[in-house]
């Protein structure tokens, strides 16, 4: 039997707390048995939500701590930090913290999340500045794509930590024994790029690290999963994020607007039905919902605000596979790796 993973959940983070948090739990606790949660929020609105979900045991295997400070969605993360010590976000990484839990969850503010987790959970070390991981849908499947928005302006060192902990995430969550990695870059020649990116390619080239790398690899080969972890900067990373689920709702109203403009394209809907089924859930958002914090002393996984409860149950799994995987040390361990590569001395010439 597996062991026991304590979840610490935000219930009231997202658009739709506390209620689609509580359900996507309880359907979370379906695929992982092993699970318990631990409720941060209000007593009162979360005990009836929790008890109506008795038929998946939820009630049996959780524990709400009432808890009425919440996190505003616009909340400046300085001042969130300073002023939600006893909100529901923060008791929840403060559970991580002191070890009541093993991961947190949370579909709240992002800005706070992120500065909360690292003034409580402080970075792994060897880290200098932690990233946001999501699983991408591709053409070959899936793939991880590092930083969404935690860190605009990126050096090579950082560069080369994504790296490192874009192809840990991709190992322990979709299984891949060596996963590959690339740079986002604006061409695949060495030349290409700014100074940062060609010195993070010339480090990562040259060490013996557990993945391979395969340099640099364009926008286009994002969608067609040219590698299995895309390396960039928060910025570049969040507009290309952004810019696939707007392409992806595109796609999904010029393929409602064909089959509705005329009875035979309606008929050929009837008869491609299970094909458009099989279409929708693999463009679904909420099957890839669950961004990771990589590199902190702990796991928290931000879950999308508008998720649904189908999306919250996605990113409770993504919480509760990494603990369960070691994904902190894991991290570290292969950071040391590189670390060792930067000391030593370079070769001498013959």
């Amino acid at each position: 039997m597996a062991a026991e993973i304590v979840v610490a959940v935000d219930a009231m983070g997202g658009d739709n707390a506390p209620e689609a948090v509580v359900r996507g739990a309880a359907m979370a606790r379906e695929r992982h048995p092993e699970a318990r949660f631990l409720f941060f929020g209000p007593q009162d609105r979360l005990a009836p939500l929790v008890k109506r979900q008795k038929r998946r045991r939820l009630p049996a295997s959780s524990e709400i701590i009432d808890t009425t400070d919440v996190v505003a969605a616009d909340a400046k993360p300085a001042i969130a930090l300073r002023q939600g010590r006893e909100s529901t976000m923060r008791r929840a990484i403060d559970a991580v913290a002191d070890g009541r839990a093993a991961c947190a969850v949370s579909a709240g503010n992002t800005g706070a999340l992120l500065a909360m987790s690292k003034f409580v959970l402080k970075t792994t070390a060897g880290v200098d500045r932690p990233a946001i991981a999501s699983l991408f849908p591709t053409q070959r499947g899936e793939s991880a794509l590092l930083d969404l928005g935690a860190n605009i302006q990126v050096d090579a060192r950082n560069l080369e930590e994504f790296a490192i902990m874009g192809s840990v995430f991709a190992r322990l969550l979709v299984g891949l024994e060596r996963p590959t990695v690339g740079l986002l870059n604006v061409g695949s020649e060495d030349q290409k790029g700014h100074e940062e990116l060609r010195e993070a390619h010339a480090t990562l080239s040259a060490a013996a690290l557990p993945f391979d790398y395969r340099g640099f690899v364009e926008g286009d080969d994002i969608a067609g999963g040219a590698v299995d972890v895309i390396v960039t900067d928060g910025f570049t990373g969040n507009v290309a994020l952004k810019t696939a689920e707007g392409t992806s709702r595109l796609v999904s109203e010029f393929i409602r607007q064909a089959f509705k403009h005329s009875p035979p394209a309606q008929l050929g809907y009837l008869l491609a039905g299970r094909a458009m089924a099989k279409l929708r859930a693999r463009l679904d958002p909420r099957r890839y919902n669950g961004a990771m914090f990589l590199g902190l002393n702990g796991v928290v996984v931000k879950s999308h605000g508008s998720a649904d409860a189908i999306g919250c149950a996605h990113a409770f799994g993504v919480a509760v596979d990494l603990a369960a995987r070691g994904l902190a040390t894991k991290i570290k361990d292969e950071l040391d790796v590189l670390n060792a590569e930067r000391r030593a001395p370079p070769p001498v010439a013959a």
